[in-house]
């Protein structure tokens, strides 16, 4: 009897600890002032009375919610037979021993299956013209477009210029977000705070940020013309055509590029500066490519040594000419193998890029005054602009 009295008054205890526990853990309201004593009770924290909807101090929230909603994802399909053998484990398929990528996002799958690209683009008018880069879309048989609302359209190619790396493309759609607003380049200084958007690695929209870590740069053999806004705001593959903006939320840039030893970001990315895109989207617009001055010359850098082999001062500025066009503008202008050209209309030559650059912002039809040194004696020359080839590397 004992043991049964004891058996039943453990069972009592047990079920009454049970409910102890489950109302402390769930209702400790219903224990009726009843005193809980937790962890809790013994530490003090101290919360912010900040209002949930101000500003914080120093953000770029108002500039990212201005321009975030125009950029958008660019999945392009490309035929398997369309695309050249892969070089190496870079993004872009490029070579990893290359130090400059162009990126897009996305392994090479199996042969029989169409590869697909990822990249970003712009909306830049409210008749859905985007703006992203040549090699986000080139050889694409298929262009879709993803709003940063989910909606899905397919695009056109209106045209696109590789020797800048700007495309234009165009959405039909209704309630388009906010186009984004051009900025101007004249007022990017180095050191401004600047904010790269766009879709790394396909997370989705991400904003990264940086300072304008220098202007103009050129001579770095990415693209024929350059005239790059490097920045150290985060590139990463999924980041190209993307939009490089600054505090106002205004258009500086398109993200094209970056330095890299091993293809992830090393903090120098190079963008193209809208004042260069606008002008080429303007062109494409209106022609269907972008018209440039030719003369049909193969120009090369005059190094001392070769200044010396040609009886020149060590100090010539200049290029040579080491190859002159039969029948090309500066052939029948009377430009010959040898000649040094120095000046383009009274504006010195210093190296290739910059008679590529000058040369080009003539049109078809234009007559410019060469100045060349032939055996020693200056000679000038009047040459008529030729239309620029596609895909031509010579001035």
């Amino acid at each position: 009897m004992l043991k049964r009295l004891w058996f039943l008054f453990a069972q009592c205890i047990t079920i009454l600890l049970a409910v102890w526990f489950i109302v402390t853990t769930l209702k400790p309201g219903w224990l009726n002032g009843v005193q809980i004593h937790s962890l809790v009770d013994k530490v003090t924290l101290k919360e912010s009375d900040v209002d949930s909807q101000s500003i914080n101090p120093g953000s770029y929230h108002e500039a990212v919610k201005r321009s975030m909603p125009a950029v958008v994802n660019i999945f392009s399909s490309k035929a398997q037979a369309k695309i050249k053998p892969h070089k190496g484990n870079g993004a872009d398929g490029a070579n990893p021993n290359d130090l400059f990528y162009k990126f897009f996002f996305g392994d090479q799958p199996p042969e029989e299956e169409p590869i697909s690209s990822l990249g970003s683009g712009v909306i830049v008018s409210p008749e859905g013209i985007i703006l992203t880069n040549h090699h986000v879309i080139d050889g694409a048989d298929d262009i879709d477009i993803a709003l940063a609302d989910g909606r899905k359209f397919k695009a056109k190619i209106i045209g696109s210029d590789p020797d800048t790396d700007v495309a234009v493309l165009k959405i039909e759609a209704k309630q388009l977000p906010t186009p984004i607003t051009l900025g101007q380049i004249e007022s990017v200084r180095v050191g401004d705070v600047v904010l790269a958007i766009g879709n790394p690695f396909g997370v989705g929209q991400t904003v990264t940020s940086g300072i304008v870590s220098a202007l103009g740069r050129d001579h770095l053999g990415i693209n024929t013309f350059e005239n790059f806004i490097q920045t150290d705001a985060a590139i990463n593959p999924g980041n190209s055509g993307g939009a490089l903006v600054d505090t106002r939320g205004n258009l500086i840039g398109i993200n094209t590029a970056i330095f890299s030893n091993s293809g992830g970001s090393m903090g120098i990315g190079f963008a193209i500066p809208i004042n260069l895109a606008k002008q080429v989207m303007e062109s494409i617009l209106t022609n269907g490519s972008v018209t440039r001055g030719w003369i049909g010359v193969e120009p090369q850098n005059l190094s001392k040594e070769l200044s010396e082999s040609l009886g020149l001062p060590a100090t010539t500025e200049g290029v040579l000419l080491s190859g002159v066009l039969e029948g090309g503008p500066a052939d029948r202008g009377g430009a010959k193998p040898g000649d040094v050209l120095t000046y383009v209309n009274d504006q010195g030559v210093k190296d290739v890029t910059g008679l590529l650059n000058r040369i080009a912002q003539f049109g078809p039809g234009d007559a410019v005054i060469l100045k060349v040194l032939r055996k020693g004696k200056e000679v000038t020359l009047t040459v008529q602009i030729g239309k620029r080839p596609k895909a031509v590397k010579r001035g």
